[in-house]
């Protein structure tokens, strides 16, 4: 289960609850809580509207609880994971995924103790690693393919009352910096030759799995950009209420159609809803009328006619004999 914050645009100047945020950008946020598995796209369990603008932590608290009861209602079984971005790292959020007993993976800041932690960590310990794909370093402005994990235990929230604290494990990523200008001012050995990248969690996985994992949050703006492609890519009306309703209506049709698309075939099953839309929902079909009779007129040559023939097929198949 993954938790994150966007901003759906607003025009105009009568919007209530619009304001400029993080971004830059004027609109109002929108937090989203999404169900993932490796089978299929994420559905939306969970919205909520804020006001812009919004710390991302805001409310997430109490907010964590509705996808992961979501999920518990739909008989989700298995290993149930909270990921989340360093801006969801706190002692409510953790006390509020742990009093529903689920797991969690959340990125953390490079505090003073993170820090100290990493320091911490011996040397031999560190294990290379290769990404199937190179991904792009922003800072170092080059491809990036190979890097080295390793792992500590760590105690955070220790500034909390004891129960607040949580002591797991904490998953380190470091890259190798390849350009001396991006080393900031001041700082020591640590951070002159590598990069360090932190996650704490309590995920039963061995060290590479669930550090790949939990780099899987990034479906989560897979989502929000799908999400943005259709409805929710701005504010509609000027009334806070209204659009907290429009988003939630925008979130219904976005797990719709991600069912459609796993009842037409498995060629859909991972398809952007964009493509869904075009292949399956917006056809150019014509209907006709014979009596009391109505003809649909499919396009010939159709390439997606059998998935069409599916959904349809199981959506409206008659009903079982009394």
């Amino acid at each position: 289960m993954d938790i994150d914050d966007t901003i759906p645009q607003t025009y105009g100047y009568a919007k209530q609850g619009a304001g400029y945020g993080y971004s830059k950008v004027k609109g109002m946020n929108a937090l989203l809580g999404i169900v993932a598995t490796l089978l299929a796209a994420p559905v939306i369990a969970a919205t909520r509207l804020r006001k812009e603008p919004s710390n991302s932590a805001r409310g997430a608290a109490v907010f964590v609880a509705e996808p992961i009861r979501t999920a518990r209602a739909c008989v989700a079984s298995g290993l149930l994971v909270v990921r989340a971005v360093s801006a969801f790292y706190g002692a409510d959020v953790e006390n509020a995924r742990r009093a529903l007993g689920v797991r969690f993976s959340v990125t953390v800041r490079m505090n003073a103790s993170v820090k100290a932690a990493i320091a911490g960590i011996d040397e031999a310990t560190w294990k290379a690693i290769k990404y199937p794909k190179a991904t792009w370093d922003e800072e170092g402005k080059c491809w990036i393919s190979d890097a080295e994990m390793s792992e500590t235990t760590y105690t955070a929230f220790t500034s909390n009352p004891k129960k607040q604290q949580d002591s797991a494990r904490l998953i380190v990523r470091r890259i190798k910096r390849f350009n001396p200008a991006a080393v900031p001012e001041g700082h020591g050995k640590l951070f002159a030759t590598w990069r360090y990248h932190a996650a704490f969690t309590d995920s039963p996985l061995s060290l590479l799995d669930a550090e790949r994992d939990h780099r899987r949050h990034a479906v989560v703006e897979q989502v929000i950009a799908d999400f943005k492609n259709g409805p929710i890519a701005h504010a509609l009306s000027g009334h806070f209420q209204a659009n907290a309703a429009w988003l939630a209506l925008a979130a219904l049709a976005h797990n719709l159609t991600r069912a459609a698309d796993a009842l037409a075939s498995a060629f859909h099953a991972k398809a952007t809803t964009a493509t869904i839309r075009d292949h399956l929902l917006n056809v150019p079909a014509r209907l006709a009328r014979s009596a009391p009779r109505l003809t649909l007129h499919l396009p010939e040559h159709w390439p997606w006619a059998d998935d069409f023939t599916q959904l349809f097929d199981l959506v409206h198949a008659p009903p079982p004999t009394t």
